[in-house]
């Protein structure tokens, strides 16, 4: 599996578990923060759009994010 395949498999994962319960921003930071560069989940999921942060604090699949989630 090539480091690309891998980043977007964990990203399609980091989006099922962000779908499949409210989380807020520090649940998320516990679960997927990473001091790796080569792991940047949170990153390449916030970046391009596939997540958002509430006004609550809540982090929330976007559209974008529900596509790429159906397109598995």
């Amino acid at each position: 599996m090539s480091a690309s395949t891998a980043a977007d498999h964990l990203t399609r994962q980091f989006l099922g578990w962000l779908a499949a319960a409210p989380r807020d921003y520090d649940a998320v930071m516990e679960g997927w923060r990473s001091s790796c560069p080569r792991l940047t989940i949170w990153e390449d999921a916030l970046v391009p759009g596939l997540v958002r942060i509430d006004a609550g604090g809540r982090v929330l699949v976007t559209p974008a994010g529900q596509t790429l989630l159906a397109d598995r």
